[in-house]
């Protein structure tokens, strides 16, 4: 009875399957601008993770000209498949969660969303992961107040958990100054993006203007070298197709990002705002960041005796090692600020929310975003950031690899949307948990879309298994097809779902599409039922329909 009496007290307002977080957005909560978008995806590109894109391209043969071709192409690609995915939100104003429900129906969605409910974890790998480098931030400002710092706090740490007692107290400060940020809503983060926006490109221009400045005449190190020990093609260890996979990681690295967009686009104040707010500054960001952390690295590499310092937290340490000058100390203290403001500003959005937004979807009686936010950076400890440091390549490599899996998901969204339902949705039937909405297709579940999902997932398994773990030996076409994946599974699941809908129409929604009239005006109406009543009153969808009638008959 306690257990019952506490989960009826955390219930939220209207949650009869459509809470605030849930239902389409009021026009009072669309408040991204197009420059809200520009801001978003500068925090989220500009950050330690995508500085550290070349990284992971130039140690496997590929030359720095090779990989940032590479960087740029795989941006194009990731661009447009996060347009596309923007689109129901932009013009619905609904989030991943409902829409998922046109695309595999309003039960088989939970297949979708359960595999969010994995993401989730991922989201709390990656948001703890990021937290730990946040730490490493807030590290660099301590060293910059007492360069001895590390050494006078004692170690009571065992040395197999990869960190010091130092280090973890930097971690655990870092949290803790996330957590107001968190309380912020989504549709209320505008300044937030401003000032973090603005202290994350002025650092990656004065840190890219230094390094070469500051080169010497010893130029740059071998991080530009042009020559390539590998042929040019002739299996997947060749030039071509590393750079093939390397397109591919670059998409798969912001697949989440892609397939969840809804979620941000349903804020936007005009969809206009979510189409021009991404179309330029995603790739632009993200090449930008990419190339900047080619040239610092090269830049600063004779300085170090040739070592490759990718990491900036670690490059500032051993520069501090070097010169503990009053300069020095101000250069790292002021490093350290604005890497921390970097990192919250890709953090939270990026991670924190989107594991709230996930959370809010499956749980939508007794989860908001808030509460999912929160959630998310409480348990984040539990997944040890600081052992996934230590193996970093392991897990960045599942993470990229993820795409085999959300590549076909986000195809099918494309397919649903553009082809299937030519963009026109039926926006109350997405609430209608019965036979009578054109979702419900056959008790519940569009099976197309499981079909068509395993037709772009499954080919590409034994490439992905031999990725993660190497003792796995497969052949030469398998590693190949794991190499196109996103690209394989995006189109693939998309054509063979589209196809499925003309050979086995679904009656009610090819009915509904046939005689819905224009687009336009179809998203039209959707927008002013879901403004005629306020968010708190969301009991009632057929009231909607009647106030929509009587807008028609108006």
């Amino acid at each position: 009875m306690a257990f019952a009496s506490t989960l009826k007290r955390i219930e939220l307002p209207n949650s009869n399957g459509i809470n605030e977080d849930l239902r389409p957005v009021e026009s009072t909560r669309r408040t991204w601008t197009w420059i809200t978008f520009h801001n978003f995806w500068l925090l989220i590109n500009c950050n330690i993770a995508t500085f550290l894109t070349g990284s992971a391209l130039i140690p496997l043969g590929l030359t720095w000209w090779q990989a940032i071709i590479a960087i740029v192409i795989g941006n194009v690609i990731a661009t447009a498949a996060l347009l596309v995915s923007s689109l129901a939100g932009a013009y619905y104003n609904i989030g991943f969660g409902v829409f998922s429900r046109v695309t595999w129906g309003i039960w088989g969605s939970q297949f979708a969303i359960w595999n969010r409910i994995f993401l989730a974890f991922v989201w709390l790998s990656r948001y703890g992961f990021q937290s730990w480098v946040g730490g490493e931030c807030l590290y660099l400002i301590l060293l910059s107040f007492d360069p001895r710092y590390g050494e006078r706090i004692p170690n009571t740490i065992a040395e197999e958990t990869g960190m010091t007692s130092a280090q973890f107290v930097s971690y655990v400060l870092f949290c803790v100054i996330s957590l107001p940020v968190l309380w912020i809503n989504p549709h209320r983060l505008e300044k937030f993006f401003y000032f973090a926006s603005c202290f994350t490109i002025v650092f990656f221009v004065a840190l890219l203007i230094w390094a070469l400045a500051t080169m010497g005449p010893d130029g740059f190190g071998s991080t530009l070298d042009s020559h390539s020990q590998l042929p040019i093609t002739g299996g997947p260890y060749s030039t071509v197709w590393l750079m093939i996979y390397g397109i591919m990681s670059t998409v798969g690295s912001i697949a989440a990002g892609i397939m969840n967009q809804n979620d941000y686009a349903r804020l936007a104040r005009q969809p206009s705002d979510a189409i021009l707010g991404q179309a330029f500054p995603f790739p632009v960001y993200s090449i930008f960041a990419s190339v900047v952390g080619i040239l610092v690295t090269a830049a600063t590499q004779n300085r170090f005796n040739g070592e490759a310092i990718w990491n900036p937290p670690t490059l500032f340490v051993r520069l501090l090692e070097k010169d503990q000058s009053g300069g020095t100390r101000a250069a790292v203290f002021f490093a350290g600020l604005a890497l921390i403001i970097s990192q919250m500003g890709s953090n939270l959005p990026g991670n924190a929310l989107a594991g709230g937004i996930d959370l809010a979807a499956v749980f939508p009686k007794y989860i908001n975003i808030r509460r999912g936010a929160y959630a998310v950076a409480i348990i984040s400890p539990a997944v040890n950031p600081w052992r996934l440091v230590s193996s970093a390549t392991t897990f960045l490599l599942v993470l990229s690899g993820y795409g085999v899996f959300l590549a076909p998901m986000t195809g099918l969204m494309a397919s649903s949307y553009l082809l299937v339902n030519k963009r026109k949705l039926k926006t109350n039937d997405l609430y209608n948990f019965s036979s009578s909405g054109i979702y419900w297709y056959t008790s519940g579940c569009n099976w197309r879309a499981p079909v068509s999902w395993l037709v772009g997932v499954v080919p590409c398994l034994p490439g992905f298994v031999a990725a993660i773990d190497t003792s796995v030996k497969v052949s030469d076409a398998a590693i190949e097809l794991y190499y196109l994946n996103y690209l394989f599974g995006f189109l693939t699941s998309g054509l063979v779902y589209y196809l499925l809908h003309i050979i086995f129409p679904a009656r009610l929604v090819d009915t509904f599409v046939r005689s819905a009239g224009n687009p336009a005006e179809v998203q039209r109406l959707s927008r002013e039922q879901w403004d005629v009543l306020p968010a708190q009153d969301t009991e009632s969808v057929d009231a909607r329909e009647n106030i929509v009638d009587l807008l028609k008959q108006a």
